[in-house]
């Protein structure tokens, strides 16, 4: 049994603060304590505002005392990746660029867990505007795997994984452009959801790549995945890009839902380069769904060998756009060393961008440029088109795509030699984003005793079977851990 109510999956606090066994106020203590405990040396947590989190949960308290409870997420702690707007507290996203910045609202997927009742609290580190893999591209500090110190927790939204992974909260927001919150979850050993292009509005998530951007959650299980992503879909009149579809009981279909299913699998996620034990555990996870009673199709996706080329030239030139409000005279940082107009344009962003960032921003600046943006940009989103074609060719025969997160396990800190290292690390993930699919991370064992995940990429707004097909895989008794 876990020692503290944080290390608890959502979906059994959920259970004990209806039946009034516990109460927010004792989990939101609990998951202090953790931070206080443990996150020395995680750091995880960029910080968090200990007094608002108790006060939110009193009140969840009171709710349920005077049997007017919002729902299953009353009274559970959801933990905020520092790119999401949460009225009066730090926006940073992880840059000196934005230190002193403080949001003045909350972005709509946190006035939606307000709604439901959720506690919203913490700022969760990241790699800086969410450009890396790693979350050592931070400007404040390097998170660890908690599985190994001494390896990364996977990025941009790593202070989400870990946090979740060392039991401080129960659920975590992150965002996802192009693998950002499935990879550091295959990482941490926990699920990661991206969800479906526009299915969760991007209000208040501060811009990477507008078009690849979605927010969604890491959690234990699916289960706990299905009712965050419940209190978070829907339209919004902020974002004309959210969908107004209705948002379905996600925790209904991923308890209920069970096939049988076409499973595709892509020789192309499969080839020589993947980690022998990367690959062996997800090969053991489609095993799984065979023997289950569900069916594997091998398949092609060939233009995805070019997602990584067409990615980071959508994606840079997205950001270099995005990243130009920041110019040191609207509000962010403004060098003191500056003396006219162009000094603080020049030196405030010079200052205030980290390495990676301002790589991006060039390259993204050079593709769209005159001469460039026909040969660069326009061939790029051409071949977007292309691979969302073969995604949806597939689907014709099948229900989901199975493939690893991740071609290795988690690096050592510092690991990294290049970025071009760094960006082909993406190869499984990317794609989802440039065809705006759905895509669960699932833990499947360990690879060199580290942990291993497979992904599964669905239909658009196919969440709810994602999620069975995740949740039917993680309550089998020989996928359980060992406790």
């Amino acid at each position: 049994m876990p020692d503290l109510l944080s290390e608890k999956t959502a979906t059994e606090l959920a259970a004990l603060l209806a039946a009034k066994k516990v109460s927010a106020r004792e989990i939101a203590a609990d998951c202090l304590a953790a931070v206080k405990t443990r996150d020395a040396q995680i750091a995880a947590f960029l910080g968090y505002d200990a007094a608002d989190l108790l006060a939110q949960a009193d009140a969840s308290d009171a709710r349920r005392a005077a049997n007017a409870s919002l729902g299953p997420l009353d009274g559970i702690p959801v933990a905020i990746k520092d790119n999401i707007a949460v009225a009066g507290q730090p926006l940073t996203c992880a840059s000196k660029i934005l230190a002193n910045y403080v949001s003045p609202y909350d972005a709509t997927v946190v006035t939606k867990l307000r709604q439901a009742g959720a506690l919203v609290w913490g700022r969760l580190n990241m790699d800086e505007f969410a450009m890396g893999s790693s979350t050592e591209n931070s400007a404040f500090q390097k998170t660890r795997n908690p599985r190994d110190l001494s390896r990364v927790p996977g990025g941009s939204s790593g202070g989400s994984a870990a946090a979740v992974a060392a039991g401080m909260t129960p659920l975590a927001l992150g965002s996802d452009t192009g693998g950002s919150i499935r990879q550091p979850a295959a990482f941490c050993g926990v699920v990661g959801l991206k969800p479906t292009y526009g299915r969760v509005s991007r209000y208040g998530l501060a811009a990477f790549a507008s078009s690849l951007d979605q927010i969604g959650p890491l959690a234990r299980t699916a289960a706990d995945a299905a009712l965050l992503l419940a209190a978070i879909a829907g339209g919004d009149a902020h974002d004309s890009t959210a969908l107004a579809n209705p948002v379905p009981d996600y925790a209904a279909q991923t308890r209920q839902s069970s096939g049988p299913w076409r499973i595709a699998v892509p020789e192309e996620f499969f080839a020589n380069g993947f980690d022998a034990g990367v690959r062996a555990a997800v090969e053991r996870a489609a095993a799984f769904y065979r023997e289950a009673g569900h069916t594997l199709v091998p398949v092609s996706l060939p233009r995805t060998t070019a997602a990584v080329a067409a990615y980071y030239i959508i994606a840079t030139a997205e950001a270099s756009s995005n990243l130009s409000r920041y110019d040191g005279i609207r509000y962010g940082h403004r060098s003191a060393a500056a003396t006219d107009a162009l000094d603080i344009y020049s030196l405030s962003r010079a200052e205030g961008f980290g390495d990676e960032v301002k790589r991006r921003i060039i390259l993204g600046t050079y593709v769209l440029s005159s001469g460039y943006y026909d040969a660069y940009y326009v061939r790029a989103q051409k071949v977007r088109t292309l691979i969302r074609d073969d995604y949806m060719r597939v689907f014709e025969d099948a229900d989901f795509v199975l493939s690893p997160v991740s071609p290795t396990p988690p690096p050592k800190l510092g690991a990294a030699s290049t970025p071009l290292e760094t960006y082909l690390a993406d190869i499984c993930t990317i794609p989802v984003n440039l065809a705006g699919l759905p895509a669960v991370s699932v833990p499947c064992g360990e690879a060199d005793g580290l942990p291993a995940a497979f992904q599964l990429t669905g239909k658009p707004l196919a969440e709810g079977a994602l999620l069975a097909a995740a949740h039917l895989f993680e309550t089998a008794p020989q996928n359980r851990p060992a406790a």
